[in-house]
């Protein structure tokens, strides 16, 4: 079976669908906006110190014959983003926002289905937002076509997510999920409709689709892969506080409102590091927050990592989250996490063994668990060790081949 890959900036998830295809021999052709490969012109142009992103889009030189890439809307968005040209950018209508991004890219793709389908196409798999063109296309040539929905469906995040302006409503602005116009919302619905198998990373996110109003295809959950974990981790768990870690985009969505709550609520007895940038700076709730603790505005990954290294339990009470990555790459370091039902926790921990669950939107609930930390130190240690093993089990190459056996067994 041959499968175009279509990802108009890529990702680690993405990398690992791409990486279990090729294992398999499955893949037709990867399209994206940017792809670096040793000595390639575009890698002599991440040398730009307004451009150092792009370097980020480095792939398996394995990959460099199959790939074929439209780079030049990217370019500019990442170069207007580093300018500070936001008419540019702007949601939706900047001639190069990330949805000008993927809309390109998208009819890009569509227009080369004809000739691939009668070169041996089999299926294209296409993500979220990028999908709608070529799938209509798709469907004209008898090509099979797999969506990828990394997040959960938009009704169910509307309707889960209105009731949080409600209940608070000085986080208000820092809730942005009603933005996308009713155009974007309809080429969504349109995008499922089309689809003929939808794979996604969490039970969560599969029991969402249960809002949306049609007939639906088939849903295959396949949890993403974890980091490589590391080989030791010390504890030096004492009579001191326990040092949480938050690390997440600065939204109500992520269910920051509950967690400063019951942080305040637990002084002196814990202590809380923020690594995230604000989503508005117009929510005084959350300025007032972030003056009482460490708060981190951006760091490299691998200084993420450290950081998690260096606290004891990674707080991830979300409210709507597709996966959660960050709590792969806690677990990964050793840092059990306490995370929601509303996240990917459920699919990769048990709770109170290697991490712990929560209602999402319970501070209550959220409070008592870490209260119970607080009073049994150990369990931290016991379940950090945890851990580590349950990463060890679940590489992302463990992903990339999951997800290549059930495209092949269909």
């Amino acid at each position: 079976m041959k499968v175009l890959i279509n990802h108009p900036t890529s990702n680690q998830n993405n990398r690992a669908v791409l990486k279990g295809l090729l294992n398999e021999g499955m893949v037709y052709r990867f399209i994206t906006s940017i792809a670096i490969f040793p000595g390639s012109f575009i890698n002599k142009l991440s040398n730009i110190n307004s451009l150092k992103e792009i370097s980020r889009r480095s792939f398996n030189p394995e990959l460099k014959t199959l790939t074929k890439t439209f780079p030049i809307k990217e370019i500019f968005r990442l170069f207007s983003g580093k300018m500070g040209l936001s008419t540019l950018i702007k949601h939706e209508t900047g001639i190069f926002s990330v949805d000008a991004v993927y809309y390109n890219l998208d009819k890009k793709v569509a227009s080369s289905l004809k000739k691939a389908s009668q070169n041996g196409l089999d299926a294209i798999y296409a993500y979220e937002d990028g999908a709608y063109y070529s799938f209509k296309e798709a469907k004209k040539h008898g090509v099979e076509c797999l969506y990828d929905l990394p997040i959960g469906y938009w009704k169910a995040a509307r309707k889960l997510l209105s009731k949080e302006i409600e209940l608070w409503p000085e986080w208000k602005a820092t809730l942005h999920g009603f933005k996308d116009s009713e155009t974007k919302l309809k080429r969504k619905d349109n995008e499922l409709a089309l689809a003929d198998r939808i794979f996604v990373a969490s039970t969560f996110t599969a029991k969402t689709l249960k809002e949306y109003p049609g007939q639906l295809a088939p849903i295959k959950v396949i949890p993403y892969g974890f980091p490589k974990p590391i080989k030791n981790r010390v504890y030096n768990i004492g009579e001191r506080p326990i040092k949480l870690l938050f690390v997440g985009g600065l939204s109500q969505r992520k269910g920051i409102a509950n967690m400063f709550t019951a942080v305040n609520n637990l002084l002196p007895h814990v202590e809380l590091t923020v690594i995230g940038r604000k989503s508005t700076n117009d929510c005084e709730a959350l300025n007032d927050a972030l003056i009482k603790y460490k708060w981190i505005p951006s760091l490299p990954h691998d200084e993420v990592l450290k950081q998690m290294q260096e606290h004891d339990v990674l707080l991830f009470p979300s409210l709507f989250e597709g996966f959660g990555l960050v709590i792969t790459e806690a677990m990964s370091q050793g840092t059990p996490v306490i995370t929601t039902d509303r996240t990917a926790g459920p699919d990769l921990i048990e709770h109170d063994v290697n991490g712990w669950i929560v209602e999402a939107g319970s501070t209550d609930e959220l409070q008592k668990c870490i209260r119970i930390l607080i009073e049994h130190p150990e369990k931290i240690v016991e379940a950090g060790k945890k851990a580590i093993e349950t990463a060890k089990q679940r590489p992302w190459s463990v992903y990339g081949k999951e997800l290549a056996n059930a495209i092949l067994k269909g």
